[in-house]
């Protein structure tokens, strides 16, 4: 069975690119008989809004897309993530890391292979760490590349991409986890981060396609790494183009593009959105 998903944050409102991705995620399973979900992707609390998945529900019923009930929202399901962080800190995949985010960077900037290399470290002494965790200093949870290496014992991952990554990227890719360093599983501000909650999330909900833009490609590999590591199964993976505006820039929230809401209220209906996208 064909199973795919959109999964937005609700932490602003939908524009065009969102519209391309949910509909071509939602045509894909239609094609082929298959289940469409959607997931509420919400786990950055300081951002999420409940006014913005409303208006999520609101956009995705007026492009004529329909998913099933009961949507999962990622803040209901902390549990799963914790207990997924418990499996890999079992098998000494993970450490406490107490730099800030300005630490890093400033490492980052004098590594001679870029940040990756800054991004790889390992436990505190035990009498420093214990020290640190005594005063409340926050850390975060990484995972240990180091440990993941020894874990797969040289066993080379891959993925098939059936879309078409950034420099056209297609069938079997080999699997490059390396490139992202000992990314960050949990911190304190939120408690799971997204490549590990999306990796469960897509496991728990029998995800077979993962359907979504160019711009998340890199994330496969260390999602890869995730799925290997925690023994999860992997799906197909189908990376599409992004629209991009006038300017050449892809659309995006942080930029205020104009969102779907703004069409609807300029009288643009979902046929002209479609054919402006290319989708009819």
């Amino acid at each position: 069975m064909f199973v795919t998903r959109f999964a937005p944050s609700p932490t602003g409102h939908l524009h065009r690119g969102h519209a391309f991705s949910a509909l071509t995620a939602y045509e894909a399973a239609r094609a082929a008989g298959g289940r469409f979900i959607l997931r509420i992707e919400d786990i950055d609390v300081t951002r999420s809004r409940r006014e913005f998945e409303t208006s999520i529900y609101e956009d995705l019923a007026w492009l004529g897309i329909e998913w099933e009930t009961p949507v999962r929202r990622q803040s209901e399901h902390v549990d799963d993530y914790q207990a997924a962080i418990a499996a890999l800190t079992a098998d000494h995949l993970t450490y406490r890391c107490f730099r800030t985010r300005k630490e890093i960077a400033q490492e980052a900037a004098r590594a001679p292979h870029g940040a990756a290399e800054a991004f790889r470290g390992g436990p505190l002494p035990p009498e420093e760490e214990a020290r640190r965790l005594a005063a409340g200093e926050p850390f975060a949870w990484r995972l240990s590349l180091d440990g993941a290496e020894r874990a797969l014992a040289g066993r080379p991952l891959s993925f098939v991409e059936e879309g078409a990554g950034p420099n056209g990227e297609h069938g079997i890719v080999t699997a490059d986890p390396a490139s992202s360093g000992d990314i960050v599983l949990a911190r304190k501000d939120v408690g799971v981060a997204y490549h590990l909650a999306v990796v469960v999330d897509d496991a728990l909900q029998g995800i077979t396609h993962v359907i979504r833009g160019q711009d998340l490609y890199e994330a496969s590999h260390v999602q890869r790494l995730l799925q290997a590591l925690l023994d999860l199964p992997t799906p197909v993976y189908r990376h599409h183009r992004l629209l991009t505006g006038p300017d050449g820039k892809r659309f995006a929230k942080r930029d205020r593009a104009e969102t779907l809401r703004d069409l609807r209220a300029r009288g643009i209906t979902p046929q002209q959105l479609r054919q402006e996208m290319g989708l009819d």
